[in-house]
């Protein structure tokens, strides 16, 4: 499939952001914007059709970006049969890492596990940075930098992006430097900034409280965690168990589910396994949206061309003490919430509350 701009960008304004005002909205990402999760999965695997014929003697490493193209870089790794690793924002016990900053973004740190990057060192021969979009390449040039200076020059890199916004001197620059490119949508951000600027903000805000909610928790054994570095292929078999396990433990809510309406949520960095799940129950013949907390502050407004009409604020399910949100939460029959956080009850009840203000019938997989 051919996309275009129409299909992969929305313009949105960012929440008190002095760096850069607007912040482009994939509505078929499965981030912000509910979407039916083969759509989200069938795009990352089309970015991965970009690369995957032309590095065929290589060994790859691809790194996917925390918090938004975590679920990208991992369908994209299991597309073309790679190692993965994403970059964190998290706390991870007992690791060294390689620090380096994001541009633009409300939450810059961004880490990677070295202790994983010198394991997988001696067999990579080129790694893969995963984004959603790039619009410099400072970040990724700040982490090559760091790379070659603790690894001696040893990989070839590229970059894959379903949008692509550089400029004739950025992508000049990246020539030079011998790093390629690979992108479904050129984008021209020179009028995104005046958009967001025409938006009057006056959305629907909702905070969240931490009060006791009626849900259902199911525990799942084995998670496998893509902040380390995995085999694609045994973390799709991980999210197929988890499927399973699901499917056993809640009985009657995956059992003909066919024609029912289903919200499945993941949290934050975690989003690849609630859309693989979302996919299976597609499958089953349920009319599936998946989409995810997230650490960005947008502004919602109700101009019907705005992409987004609610915004709910949450505790993060990882740190109470860290703000988060979702947005433009429906009705549902049945709504699952996905996640691999901490069990932090008052954090969690902010995001329950948020779905029950139209949903009854919630269920929250903690994979562990």
């Amino acid at each position: 499939m051919e996309y275009t701009e129409k299909d992969l960008v929305k313009i949105a304004k960012r929440e008190n952001n002095t760096k850069r005002n607007y912040l482009v909205v994939d509505p078929l990402q499965g981030k912000h914007i509910p979407v039916v999760p083969s759509k989200a999965l069938d795009l990352f695997a089309a970015l991965a059709d970009t690369f995957r014929e032309k590095y065929k003697d290589e060994k790859l490493l691809l790194v996917g970006f925390a918090e938004t193209a975590t679920a990208i870089g991992a369908q994209a790794a299991i597309t073309v049969g790679a190692d993965y690793i994403q970059t964190t924002r998290e706390v991870i016990p007992g690791v060294n890492y390689l620090f380096f900053s994001e541009e633009h973004s409300h939450a810059t740190e961004q880490k990677l596990v070295k202790d994983d990057i010198d394991r997988a060192a001696a067999e990579t021969d080129r790694i893969i940075f995963i984004e959603d979009e790039v619009t410099t390449g400072k970040t990724i040039r700040n982490i090559i930098s760091i790379l070659d200076r603790e690894y001696d020059g040893k990989f070839k890199y590229s970059v894959a992006s379903l949008l692509n916004g550089m400029s004739e001197e950025n992508l000049e620059r990246y020539k030079r430097q011998g790093i390629s490119l690979y992108y479904l949508v050129k984008t021209d951000h020179s009028t995104y900034g005046d958009r967001a600027e025409t938006f009057k903000g006056d959305g629907f805000y909702y905070k969240c409280p931490d009060k006791a909610a009626e849900y259902t928790t199911i525990y799942v054994k084995n998670r496998m965690d893509a902040r380390r570095l995995i085999d694609s292929g045994k973390y799709e078999e991980a999210c197929e168990n988890l499927w399973r396990e699901i499917r056993e433990k809640t009985g009657n809510m995956t059992d003909n589910i066919s024609g029912k309406k289903i919200l499945v949520i993941g949290t934050e960095e975690f989003m690849f396994p609630a859309l693989y799940i979302g996919r299976k129950m597609e499958k089953e013949g349920a009319e599936v949206r998946c989409h995810s907390t997230t650490r960005s502050p947008i502004a919602v407004s109700l101009e019907k061309e705005y992409p987004l009409h609610s915004r709910y604020e949450l505790k993060s399910l990882y740190d109470p003490d860290r703000r988060t949100f979702i947005y433009d939460i429906g009705k549902y029959d049945k709504a699952l919430i996905v996640t691999d956080s901490p069990e932090i009850k008052e954090s969690q009840e902010t995001l329950i509350n948020a779905v029950r203000m139209q949903n009854k019938d919630i269920t929250v997989v903690r994979w562990c």
